[in-house]
């Protein structure tokens, strides 16, 4: 059985986290941990997060093997958008996106 987390509206593009989300893909939890605390970026932070929330979601349910869980599924999809312009030369406008993301970790033993 999976053990999900999701962060939802994360203030962050997608772009910046699904590197880290590929990296920690495959790999057992406390390992994908370590590899998340010594990255310097911050979607690094909120991956860290989720991922500990998902390991607490299956503590919670009474999961038999805590430390043998693996990431099975570590997606980052596009999330809404808020539109702002920007004045640009020649009265022309600029559209500024301030991009969002959903992070979502499933956690499962192999």
């Amino acid at each position: 059985m999976a053990y999900d987390a999701v962060h939802k509206y994360a203030r962050i593009s997608a772009s910046k986290v699904r590197p880290l989300a590929d990296l920690i893909r495959g790999k057992h939890a406390d390992e994908a941990l370590d590899l998340l605390r010594y990255q310097p970026q911050r979607g690094a932070r909120m991956l860290e997060k989720v991922l500990k929330s998902a390991l607490g979601n299956a503590e919670d349910r009474r999961a038999s093997t805590v430390s043998e869980l693996v990431v099975v599924d570590a997606r980052v999809d596009e999330g809404p958008m808020f539109k702002r312009i920007r004045p640009r030369a020649r009265g022309m406008a600029f559209m500024i996106k301030k991009r969002m993301s959903h992070i979502r970790v499933s956690v499962d033993t192999i």
